[in-house]
């Protein structure tokens, strides 16, 4: 199962001394993979595997308590690859 849609990347900064670079799921994606997403792993988060461009990787969706949904990490080799930075906006595709 895939989900398609646009995201901004966005900076989370918390007291760690690394940050990470996220995109959050539109409510009603989140909705659906929560819905469809019946092997959930630690702390909620869901086995993915992503696609933004050319570039496909394997990673886990994390819950968003701000929000309700999920958070897609976007590693830097992605970012890099891409051409993206914080603040752009990108397609991204999700399969379960």
């Amino acid at each position: 199962m895939s989900y398609r849609f646009e995201g901004k990347l966005w900076r989370w900064t918390g007291d760690a001394p690394a940050s990470w670079i996220f995109i959050t799921l539109p409510a009603e994606v989140a909705f659906a993979i929560k819905c469809a997403s019946e092997n959930r792993r630690a702390w909620g988060s869901v086995a993915i595997q992503a696609r933004i461009g050319t570039t496909a990787w394997r990673t886990s969706l994390f819950p968003d308590k701000a929000s309700g949904g999920y958070l897609l990490p976007v590693k830097a080799a992605v970012r890099k690859a891409e051409n993206l930075g914080e603040g752009d906006v990108t397609e991204v595709e999700v399969s379960l």
